[in-house]
């Protein structure tokens, strides 16, 4: 498996870019510490007028906004029907179906870890902790804090965030994890484990303890780009109560979830106009967040692969990946494992909606009690 920076391919949005294909450049490689240069016509363009509100309509965004984050209590669109909100557990037994439970699934996956090295991948909003109105706030339960240590105790565990690196890191307060920030474009990892993985594609740093770490960083060049399209959203959308920009380095995060359902029109066009001047620059959606991202190859299912190589698993037979997450970002991660039936996509929700996943669970506390339940399996097997 080749995971060296190579010519990344343009995922395609015709609302933002055209068909060319664009490369990342030689001074884009993590071993150069140099920020990358970008042409004064991309940088410093003046400012278009704002476009008609029918951009947004037309694209699609202002329908993906409102579908992002469904409420139950409303009539949902499940498998092309409609069904109320009465019949909503229904629906969600009937979808687990398609999606089994983890928890009740958990014999058969054992049994087929056996001989295997189970590595463990976790998103982190929605999966280790509970959706909140302030991002700032988005705290683990001490539950769930004891069960991903407890895990990272037995397994090999990463956490592979749309957050930065810095800052998951900071909520999860676990040094014996991997960190994963902006949707695996920032991925930190262990020195002495990197034989497999050519020295071109990373940095050496150091962690805030002082210990000697490598750098994965497929996107270092756009930092600029980012930092100028994050400062630019956050003065087009001051003026709208609720709306929250974050900066993950990477990747540039616009909240709506407290903006007033009516305004949300107003978010998207704004962001709209502002992407326009950024043709290496896309827009994905999550949970009530405009993610705007850099337009190269690379996703949270590419920072599976990167990761699984660094740790030595680049051979499908010796390894059981698991990869647990509730968004749409980590839909490419579980396609990833959904490949040759590499390993099990679990998704997060409790709602029935489309996933490449291969099982379920409901909430944070079912991913606790899935954590925990391998912590007492492996207890048990290393007791014989």
């Amino acid at each position: 498996m080749d995971l060296k920076p190579k010519s990344a391919s343009v995922l395609a949005d015709s609302a933002l870019i055209n068909k060319s294909r664009l490369g990342i450049q030689s001074n884009m490689l993590p071993c150069s510490q140099s920020g990358a240069s970008f042409s004064s016509s991309i940088l410093s363009a003046p400012r278009k007028k704002p476009g008609k509100l029918d951009d947004v309509r037309s694209n699609g965004w202002l329908d993906a906004m409102q579908s992002s984050s469904p409420p139950r209590k409303k009539i949902v669109k499940d498998f092309g029907v409609e069904i109320a909100s009465d019949d909503s557990d229904i629906a969600y037994n009937s979808w687990m179906l398609k999606y089994p439970s983890a928890l009740n699934s958990f014999d058969h996956i054992i049994n087929r870890a056996k001989d295997k090295k189970i590595v463990i991948f976790l998103d982190y909003d929605g999966t280790l902790s509970p959706i909140v109105d302030d991002p700032d706030r988005a705290f683990m339960s001490a539950d769930m804090h004891s069960a991903v240590k407890g895990v990272a105790e037995y397994f090999p565990t990463a956490i592979i965030s749309g957050r930065s690196r810095d800052k998951v890191r900071e909520l999860v307060g676990l040094a014996e994890l991997y960190y994963a920030g902006s949707h695996g474009m920032d991925i930190m990892f262990p020195v002495q484990e990197t034989s497999s993985i050519d020295c071109s594609s990373y940095i050496r740093s150091t962690d805030t303890q002082g210990k000697d770490v490598n750098l994965f960083q497929p996107a270092r060049e756009f930092i600029p780009m980012i930092d100028e399209v994050f400062k630019t959203l956050v003065d087009v959308t001051k003026d709208i109560p609720g709306a929250k920009v974050e900066d993950h380095k990477f990747c540039t995060s616009v909240h709506y979830r407290n903006v007033d359902e009516n305004s949300w029109l107003m978010v998207a066009q704004r962001v709209h106009d502002v992407l326009k001047d950024y043709p290496r620059l896309r827009l994905t959606h999550g949970r009530k967040v405009l993610e705007v991202r850099p337009v190269i190859d690379w996703d949270k299912g590419r920072a599976v692969e990167f990761l699984l190589e660094s740790l030595g698993f680049s051979n499908s037979d010796d390894v059981l990946p698991i990869y647990i997450g509730d968004d749409r970002t980590d839909e490419d991660a579980f396609k990833v494992l959904r490949k040759g039936n590499r390993g099990y996509g679990i998704l997060v929700s409790s709602i029935p909606k489309e996933s490449k996943a291969f099982l379920s669970l409901r909430d944070t506390f079912e991913v606790s009690e899935f954590l925990k339940s391998l912590v007492k399996w492996k207890e048990q097997v290393d007791m014989k």
